[in-house]
């Protein structure tokens, strides 16, 4: 069984840690929040106030440390001050400790932010010191402990070979797919892109139902219909593949009359709108590259 940390013991970070403790494993739960360490500890949970790793053998800290927005931006105040914490830890530690980032963070943070932070202040370098790996959450918060227990997709990124090969055999029990590579932003870019993609079909629905409102159309009529006669709705394969823009005559046509449509309605579309013009951006830009790959490559001169 395994030796795990829990860095940030909120929604996610409890839901994570009981789940590990309930699978077997020895779970030390930390939070600078007192009501959370009384919580948990009420619970029968080891939680604490401070990190030390002083006398431990190797484990896992998993970071899941809150990331607000503020504004069109991350707030990674508190997550940076929760890895510097962590990094001083490790300054006192004797055993090798593998630093797991599951809070959900912008590509690049892991190796960007985290790693430079680790060094820092525990004064070990990476592979040295300290491992480190990302594998953000994918929980939802009126169901984080069944998500945890019962995961539908699990991701880690690592450059580590051997650190994913730990984390997969760690996290493969719980069932489900699981997916790693060795780029932590990858693992990154993908929870944010999960995020976003929900977000943003939620919007498409709610343009759509404005347009209904307007009409005088039964919407939930119109969307259960569309979400079994469209094939981005039932082909998960449909669309995703990046840097070709959609053609055809239907596509263009639609997206494009449609907006002239819905603003003769007076209803606002900039969801429908940002999607032909990232068509358009797209097109211009294969236009570009057929161009470049069509001029004659320039003879050298013979000396």
């Amino acid at each position: 069984m395994a030796r795990i940390f829990i860095v940030g013991s909120g929604v996610v970070g409890s839901a994570t840690g009981l789940g590990f403790a309930r699978a077997g494993h020895e779970v030390t739960f930390v939070d600078i929040a007192p009501d959370r360490v009384a919580a948990l500890t009420a619970q029968g949970q080891d939680a604490r106030a401070v990190l030390d790793l002083s006398f431990e053998s190797e484990s896992f800290i998993f970071l899941t440390l809150p990331t607000p927005n503020e504004g069109n931006r991350y707030d990674l105040s508190a997550f940076r001050q929760g890895v510097a914490d962590v990094g001083r830890a490790l300054a006192r530690a004797t055993a090798m400790h593998t630093v797991v980032v599951r809070s959900t963070v912008p590509p690049g943070t892991t190796e960007q932010v985290v790693a430079p932070l680790l060094e820092q202040h525990s004064g070990h370098g990476e592979g040295a010191g300290f491992c480190l790996a990302s594998n953000p959450e994918f929980l939802r918060a009126a169901s984080a402990e069944d998500d945890f227990r019962w995961p539908w997709m699990t991701v880690i990124g690592a450059r580590n070979a051997r650190v994913r090969e730990r984390l997969q055999g760690l996290l493969a029990p719980f069932g489900g797919q699981l997916r790693a590579f060795d780029n932590p932003a990858t693992a990154e870019l993908v929870k944010c892109a999960h995020n976003i993609f929900n977000a943003t079909k939620i919007s498409f629905w709610n343009e759509m139902w404005l347009v209904c409102q307007e009409l005088g159309i039964d919407h939930d009529q119109v969307a259960s219909t569309v979400a079994d006669s469209a094939e981005a709705s039932f082909n998960r394969q449909y669309g995703i593949r990046g840097g070709a823009p959609y053609g055809g005559v239907c596509l263009p046509k639609d997206t494009k009359g449609f907006l002239g449509f819905s603003a003769g309605l007076g209803v606002r579309m900039p969801l429908l709108q940002a999607v032909v013009e990232v068509n358009e951006i797209l097109e211009q830009r294969v236009v570009r590259e057929i161009e470049l790959a069509q001029q004659p490559v320039p003879a050298h001169a013979e000396g």
